[in-house]
């Protein structure tokens, strides 16, 4: 009987290279395997695109637009090379945020970058499903945004700017720079998220002074005069300005300065625009954190998994211009306080 003898795998392998059919088989695999190599690499990756959506226009954001785009060039980013940014202005016309946000969810854009509480709203009624980066709301809670802070739970991420912590801290100034002070004017748009919340501390903080208030809405240009004028009244002796969109915030000054009525503002911006003082959070410092968070989402981060983060950076910045416009003069204790004095 003879002996069974199994063949090596390289007589296996020999023997089949031997074979024409199974020769032009290898061959055909091999050429397939090449051609698919080259095709994968020839096929450009596809470039994140983030859209940044601001109700301002273009000249007004761009100290913080300019934040952002360094905030992602710290991370590596390069526009046009390893990243698309998809910026949007509304140019005051709050009307026109749900269409902007629209048109960003169209192309799509991986993430959306919202410059206000009055843009956060509007992107998140436009999609559930692209991640919102918020760079100062000041209520993201209250205003239904977000689950909680430390777990957000939904498509929103971002930073809150504490604005309605802020405000008692405001009245508190008041008081220093003016030891007389009795009646307060609080003048906003109630409309603007957080707003409702931020009356409601400085009203507290005012009564916890002995302090009366009033609060005067500002819901378009044609409401400033009339506001001041009925502030002025009620005898206000000075007014904290809340939040509101960005056409009728640079409106008030003068209107004050028309009345000589001291004044404090949340928006650091206003100072640009001969405001007297300015108490807040530094949103140029938010906008460049606000990157971070759009990195670690385009690297597979859940904005749901992701805490908001609460502003680190405060500023008071007093304007001795503006301050000699109507009258003032600013105590020096007060003065010593400021981050940054106008001169």
């Amino acid at each position: 009987m003879k002996a069974l003898r199994l063949k090596s795998s390289s007589q296996i392998l020999k023997s089949k290279s031997e074979n024409p059919k199974c020769r032009v088989l290898s061959l055909s695999a091999l050429a397939l395997v090449a051609v698919s190599t080259l095709v994968s690499a020839q096929q450009p990756k596809k470039m994140p695109r983030v859209g940044y959506l601001s109700a301002s226009s273009a000249s007004e954001a761009l100290v913080r637009t300019n934040a952002f785009r360094q905030g992602l060039r710290d991370l590596g980013y390069v526009e046009g090379k390893n990243l698309i940014v998809e910026l949007r202005y509304a140019d005051g016309k709050f009307d026109q945020l749900p269409t902007l946000a629209a048109e960003l969810v169209r192309f799509p854009v991986d993430v959306i970058v919202s410059a206000g509480p009055s843009v956060t709203s509007p992107a998140k009624k436009a999609t559930t499903d692209i991640p919102i980066v918020m760079t100062n709301d000041s209520d993201p809670v209250g205003s239904g945004f977000v689950a909680s802070l430390a777990r957000p739970g939904r498509n929103v991420t971002g930073l809150s700017n504490l604005a309605r912590e802020l405000s008692g801290k405001r009245v508190e100034i008041l008081k220093e720079l003016l030891p007389q002070l009795t009646r307060v004017a609080i003048l906003g748009a109630i409309a603007i998220p957080g707003n409702t919340q931020a009356t409601k501390e400085t009203e507290e903080a005012a009564a916890g002074l002995q302090l009366q208030t009033e609060y005067f809405d500002l819901r378009n240009s044609k409401d400033i005069d009339l506001a001041f004028l009925a502030a002025s009244k009620w005898r206000a002796d000075a007014a904290v300005v809340l939040n509101g969109p960005p056409h009728i915030q640079r409106l008030i000054p003068a209107a004050a300065a028309k009345i000589r009525l001291p004044a404090i503002y949340s928006n650091l911006s206003m100072m640009e625009d001969s405001g007297l003082m300015s108490y807040g959070t530094n949103l140029t410092d938010l906008d460049r954190r606000a990157a971070a968070y759009v990195d670690k989402i385009l690297k597979g981060a859940k904005p749901g998994d992701l805490p908001v983060e609460q502003p680190t950076k405060f500023e008071l910045v007093i304007n001795l211009k503006a301050a000699k416009q109507i009258g003032l003069t600013i105590p020096p204790h007060v003065l010593a306080r400021a981050d940054r004095v106008i001169k």
